[in-house]
């Protein structure tokens, strides 16, 4: 079997605030919408609160309409806000339950070769079991498989899944495997939930069960950890720690339950010496598929951007019976913007520009024989 997982940075759409030429250009809107999406679920709106949000929909270009170049405002039922003849907003609902309606943001098409260049990747990868980071649902995982792998004359997948996760954007996580590896058991962990009432996980933590032939099963636990990309970083590593504490407890507890075979997998978002990963990288028996002796990572430590040790941050992450198992393993970087002076690694000859770039991230994979 080969298990792989790939940030995919969206199929078919992607929010156009995280599209941008540069990450440093989208911040401020995700961080003003992520903000804002926080007090319109407040059950009763303060003054503070209101001034807070006039404020968040006038840096959202919202002030004259409910359409801004990122975002859009839907009031389906009764108004949240009004905008007098004489200028300015006025927030006019009391609380959550005096309006209906949702703060969306606004997609755009990703670059056609660019997606293509995804394809040739999972194409090329020759994965039995792919694990998705950065999907938007699972009929655009389904229809990217069948129209888009499909079309450049890539085998399809047989099994495509995907649960709705806890991130607005449309970035979500699932599974894709091929004829002979069906997808068992699912289970979300979405509405974990932490001591104080906060939800755990940014996306989720898929927890797929593949059964084997000889009556055992792999488990992949698919995960996205939270972000260095807006919010503060204290904030940000508080919850990816979080995180990795509560996959440490899912994991030991399928561990206690018998199962031999489990991989946790994804875009974890920080390095292996970082403080955040420390649950799972040194308070469990997990190893990680890169010191494996077999396992090839082309001359570069890392899995993102310029994949330097500082950008190591996507994971095989193998229970000690499977990490037993590994016969080879590698990382896939043709997809990736090479640079030009000189060119890193070599690319599809159909990525001429950063645009056309599948991903900032490399996928990686492992070979296990089961």
């Amino acid at each position: 079997m080969r298990l792989a997982s790939y940030n995919v940075e969206n199929l078919f759409n992607r929010a156009k605030a995280m599209n941008l030429e540069g990450w440093a250009e989208g911040k401020p809107v995700l961080e003003s919408f992520a903000r804002l999406n926080q007090l319109l679920g407040e059950p009763i709106y303060t003054d503070q609160d209101k001034a807070q949000m006039v404020k968040l929909l006038t840096e959202l270009g919202l002030s004259k309409s409910d359409k801004g170049p990122f975002v859009i405002l839907r009031q389906n039922r009764g108004s949240l806000v009004k905008r007098p003849k004489t200028g300015g907003l006025e927030i006019v609902a009391n609380g959550r339950t005096e309006w209906v309606g949702s703060l969306e943001l606004i997609a755009a098409p990703v670059d056609l070769e660019a997606m293509r260049n995804t394809a040739r990747v999972m194409i090329d990868l020759q994965a039995d079991v792919l694990a998705v980071v950065e999907a938007e649902s699972r009929p655009a995982l389904r229809d990217f498989n069948t129209e888009i792998i499909g079309a450049l004359g890539g085998p399809l997948f047989k099994h495509v899944m995907l649960i709705d996760g806890n991130d607005t954007r449309g970035i979500d996580v699932g599974l894709m495997t091929a004829e002979g590896y069906p997808i068992g058991q699912l289970r979300s962990h979405v509405d974990d939930t932490a001591a104080n009432g906060e939800l755990i996980f940014s996306r989720d933590c898929a927890q797929f069960h593949i059964p084997l032939s000889d009556g055992k099963q792999l488990i992949v636990l698919v995960n996205h950890l939270k972000s260095k990309g807006f919010g503060s970083l204290a904030a940000s590593a508080k919850k990816r720690l979080a995180q990795a504490e509560r996959i440490k407890l899912i994991y030991q507890e399928l561990v206690a339950q018998g199962e031999a075979y489990i991989a946790v997998v994804g875009d974890f978002n920080d390095t292996p010496d970082s403080a955040p990963l420390e649950p799972l990288l040194k308070g469990t028996d997990l190893k990680d598929a890169f010191v494996h002796p077999a396992f090839d990572d082309g001359g570069y430590p890392g899995t993102f951007d310029t994949c330097k040790a500082a950008n190591k941050i996507d994971y095989l992450l193998l229970s000690p019976a499977l990490f037993a198992t590994v016969t080879a393993g590698g990382v896939w970087r043709k997809g990736m913007w090479p640079g030009s002076k000189p060119k890193r690694w070599d690319v599809y000859p159909q990525l001429d520009k950063k645009e056309n770039a599948g991903s900032d991230h490399a996928a990686v994979w492992v070979d296990l024989d089961l």
